[in-house]
């Protein structure tokens, strides 16, 4: 057997990316060792010839991203941060897949150093990039001057058949090469295996035709996955390309160099077996019996630390110059980077009083966001197609198209996940507040990026417009009516449901400085009247979730009534019919569970008296989980059905969602407790 000292450092740091990722998954008993074992000549290539990034300080702004969108094949980027000199040792390696470990199955952003985004379900990391792509070529446009490039790197992304089988990457690839993103540059693993068996029981796509489609620069390789120079020129030619993203095509070998592994499915999921993995090892002249066994010259060899202060002191040296040249663009640059919302920067937001007339939530939020948008000039977002109705257009600024991506507005088109999925891709690239806009009920289409970004707690913006059986005539497809409960359900998400005008100022007010994770600002198309501050209490008591919009006119209140959006002006009128039958009830607007929570339990009590039993929820949509609020003796008026195609007005009538019915039922609950 050829002994190790014959083997060049190239090979040899290769075949240890390969032996860490099948020593890991054996370890574990559990895990993807084929694809890190078929790719590692690509990720060689790229992190020891190309990659700018510097492991002494992973979040040096000027790096180039590196996403494993095949987020299963972790081992790969594992290996890769350990060898390279990121904060991960080879105990972590040993520990892949255990309770509290730095390695978990899939990559987590926050978890790993050197992780840029999570990555598990497929196509997600392909859209993440997408977005910190957007963001590279929009910081770039906006900072840049002829002699100073503070915003120059690459996005690579690591991509297998099933990313590109997901219908998210079509979104993903579309937008991309429509933008013309030269600087995101994807790697194809082609390694014809899925988990149920070749590739060629349910996929024949020709990916290469796809994406020429999409107007990308294409290199197939063929069956090249171990030839370090073919790679190498195809990375370089993708650099070099000036108006497209590139696609390199891989066939590669999945398990390669296993005897009786290579090339099944076995290998995709499974660990390989201890013999298998002796055969293995013999294969790429290894020890065999040594595990996790690392040579000393491979790790002087991948060691990127010195590197990697090189490439960042001389980023540093020209942004030292350009920061004496450009001094109001370097200030505004920090600024972004460190996203910290200046002070005052809702001082222009306007104050809306009941003469302005009645008003969708929208279109309040088209003009409050077009009031302090001027003041956070990082903020940048758009819409799925639907910006004449979302409300969400920055006035002051056009589309970022290609070749010119200075822009503020974002045509995504139809494309709800990518958009979504894109947009924690810009927050995670740094420099950019990002907003994404569509119909509440198209959160069916957003809801994976949505939950990934609140799994990251990333405070991404959404504006969810159309938000209830309001929407009227389109009927049931576009109404939603389960999505509000579905969406509280989601952990680190903030649901936020204004009643008006001034509640929706204060939504934006606590969207803005919330940091914990993803809002969702579910807004209404129809009209509601402005509530009077003479007669109701300060919408300010939103930031808190919930507060006592109206008092009741007793000692204490004989039952409360709890509502959100559209559906407390029904509970302040039905207030006041049963003021008219001696009934006194409270008025709760309860915009904000996820923020209610949050508060003391001396608030909430406050709000809520525990001793005041008699309760009802008002709220045109599910009434699954409001028996956290009513109790176990409240009643909720919602929707546990599918909606209706007919004017709003009629839906509410027929829904129930009415102050007479309201009334009724106040009067019931109470009648009830008087009998007993």
């Amino acid at each position: 057997m050829e002994t190790l000292e014959k083997i060049g450092i190239e090979e040899l740091s290769i075949n240890t990316i390969r032996t860490l990722s099948m020593d890991a998954v054996q370890k574990a008993q559990s895990g993807h060792p084929g694809t890190p074992m078929a790719l590692a000549p690509a990720a060689y290539v790229l992190w020891k010839k190309f990659l700018k990034h510097n492991p002494n300080k992973p979040d040096w702004f000027n790096r180039d991203r590196f996403i494993l969108s095949n987020g299963h094949a972790s081992m790969l980027l594992y290996s890769l941060l350990y060898l390279t000199g990121y904060d991960l040792s080879l105990d972590d390696i040993k520990n892949f897949r255990q309770w509290g470990s730095k390695t978990p199955g899939h990559p987590e952003f926050g978890l790993t150093s050197g992780v840029e985004t999570t990555t598990g379900p497929l196509g997600q990391g392909i859209m993440n990039s997408v977005g910190m792509a957007i963001a590279e070529a929009h910081l770039a446009s906006k900072f840049n001057d002829n002699d100073h490039k503070i915003v120059d790197h690459y996005t690579y992304v690591f991509c297998s058949d099933g990313d590109f089988m997901e219908g998210a990457s079509n979104e993903a690839a579309s937008i991309a090469g429509h933008l013309g993103l030269n600087k995101l540059v994807c790697i194809y693993d082609d390694n014809h295996i899925s988990i149920e068996g070749n590739t060629k029981i349910a996929y024949s796509d020709d990916v290469s035709t796809r994406f020429k489609g999409y107007n990308w620069h294409v290199q197939n390789l063929g069956d090249e996955a171990n030839d370090i120079e073919a790679i190498e020129d195809a990375i370089s030619n993708a650099r070099d390309e000036k108006n497209k993203p590139s696609l390199i095509i891989i066939r590669s070998h999945i398990a390669y160099g296993a005897p009786e592994m290579q090339d099944t499915p076995k290998a995709h999921g499974s660990p390989l077996g201890e013999e298998e993995v002796r055969k293995t090892k013999e294969f790429y002249h290894w020890p065999p019996d040594k595990k996790f066994y690392v040579p000393e010259d491979v790790l002087d060899h991948m060691n990127a630390k010195e590197e990697g202060k090189k490439h960042q002191n001389e980023w540093e040296k020209i942004y030292y110059d350009y920061k004496n040249n450009q001094p109001k663009l370097a200030e505004l640059f920090e600024k972004s980077l460190k996203n910290e919302i200046p002070e005052n920067w809702d001082k222009d937001i306007p104050d809306f009083t009941p003469s302005d007339g009645p008003i969708a939530t929208r279109n309040a939020s088209n003009k409050i966001i077009n009031s302090f948008v001027k003041n956070i000039p990082w903020m940048i977002g758009g819409s799925a197609d639907l910006s004449p109705s979302t409300k969400t257009l920055i006035d002051d600024s056009d589309y970022i198209e290609k070749g010119n991506y200075n822009n503020r507005n974002i045509a995504w088109g139809v494309r709800e996940l990518a958009m979504c999925a894109a947009s924690s891709g810009m927050f995670l690239h740094g420099g950019i507040k990002p907003f994404a806009a569509t119909f509440f009920i198209f959160t069916d289409y957003a809801r994976p990026a949505i939950r990934l970004a609140a799994l990251m707690k990333l405070p991404v913006i959404y504006v969810l417009t159309h938000d209830s059986i309001g929407l009227g005539e389109d009927g049931p497809t576009h109404q939603p009516i389960e999505h509000l409960a579905s969406l509280r359900a989601m952990p680190h998400v903030a649901v936020i449901r204004p009643a008006d005008a001034n509640e929706t100022a204060f939504a934006w007010r606590a969207t803005v400085n919330r940091k914990e994770g993803p809002t969702l600002l579910i807004l209404t198309r129809q009209k509601l009247p402005v509530f009077d501050k003479r007669k109701v209490n300060s919408p300010e008591g939103l930031l808190k979730g919930a507060y006592v919009i109206s008092k009741e006119k007793a000692y204490k209140p004989d039952l409360i009534l709890i509502a959100t959006g559209s559906e407390v002006h029904l509970a302040l009128e039905a207030q006041e019919k049963l003021e008219q039958k001696n009934i006194y009830s409270r008025v709760v607007s309860m915009p904000c569970w996820e923020l209610f929570r949050a508060q003391s339990k001396e608030y909430k009590k406050e709000i809520l008296p525990p001793e005041v039993k008699s309760r009802i929820a008002i709220e045109a949509a599910a009434s699954f989980g409001w028996c956290e609020w009513v109790g176990d003796e409240g009643e909720v008026i919602g929707i546990d059905r599918f909606g209706a195609s007919a004017p709003y007005k009629d839906n509410f009538e027929h829904f129930g969602l009415t102050v007479v019915n309201i009334v009724n039922k106040a009067e019931e609950m109470l009648k009830h407790k008087l009998d007993a």
